[in-house]
């Protein structure tokens, strides 16, 4: 947070704000949703404004997972004038681009409802946000998949390709995992995933797959592993892919394509 007001304010701060508004004014706003979604990022936002100001009085109208309406106002913020309107941008910024995200994976966890599939993100993910909008993908009601390159084992076709195979790549990462350390496969042929269920695995990915080879994949997966699709996912998709019996649906669409959510700051009140 202190990174993105930093960014905002450069070395000169709020000049426009500065030039107009009055040190000693204060003022009450609302923020409000311009369109429906499903809210997430309220306490980022309102860090935000504490950040600029800890005097400034907050009152959070919503809660992160509540379905929202055009019009609602999820947060009351009283106090100087020109810290509401120094810290408006950051605050909103943070609260559209989760309330998206969390948006866009409650639309596919509705999809696969009663299916008994999970839908995770992946690692395509804004530089230096991924705790941000991974959090928005578990507000939306989806489920995160590794954090980052240091949390598990995901051995892809690049790494299959230098290690010359797929039975390779597992016995030398086997021989480093500790047993704490999950590693997880991709294939995406039926061929792959036989030799990758030869070895000891915990989940396989399956890339890019057509429904029946889905289908037989989970067949041959028979519960030993966590099967994973991936590849070609969408709301008109999912569901399909959802009913062929695989675990774990990621979709890197969360979070690289969620369309920002808008919100606004109406100024309701201004003291001078």
């Amino acid at each position: 947070m202190s990174e993105a007001l930093a960014e905002d304010l450069g070395l000169s701060g709020d000049v426009t704000t500065n030039a107009i508004i009055d040190p000693k004014w204060s003022a009450v706003a609302d923020i409000v949703v311009r369109v429906p979604g499903m809210l997430a990022g309220l306490q980022v936002a309102i860090e935000a404004f504490r950040q600029v100001d800890p005097t400034i009085e907050l009152a959070a109208l919503a809660r992160d997972g509540d379905k929202v309406e055009a019009g609602q106002s999820v947060l009351t913020v009283s106090g100087n004038a020109r810290a509401i309107l120094t810290a408006e941008r950051v605050a909103l910024n943070f609260l559209g681009r989760m309330s998206g995200i969390a948006s866009l994976t409650g639309a596919y966890v509705d999809c696969v409802a009663g299916t008994g599939a999970t839908i995770v993100e992946t690692r395509k993910t804004t530089p230096c946000l991924r705790a941000f909008e991974k959090y928005a993908v578990r507000v939306g009601g989806g489920a995160n998949h590794r954090f980052g390159l240091f949390d598990a084992v995901l051995i892809k076709d690049n790494h299959i390709a230098v290690a010359g195979s797929v039975g390779a790549a597992i016995t030398a990462a086997r021989s480093h995992a500790g047993h704490m350390l999950k590693i997880e496969v991709e294939v995406d042929t039926l061929a792959q995933l036989e030799e990758a269920l030869a070895h000891k695995i915990d989940v396989v990915l399956l890339d890019n797959m057509t429904l029946d080879e889905l289908h037989k994949a989970v067949a041959m997966s028979s519960g030993t592993v966590l099967t994973e699709a991936s590849g070609g996912v969408n709301l008109d998709t999912v569901r399909t892919i959802a009913e062929t019996g695989v675990n774990l649906i990621s979709i890197g669409a969360l979070t690289h394509s969620a369309p920002n959510m808008d919100f606004g700051l109406d100024i309701n009140v201004n003291t001078v």
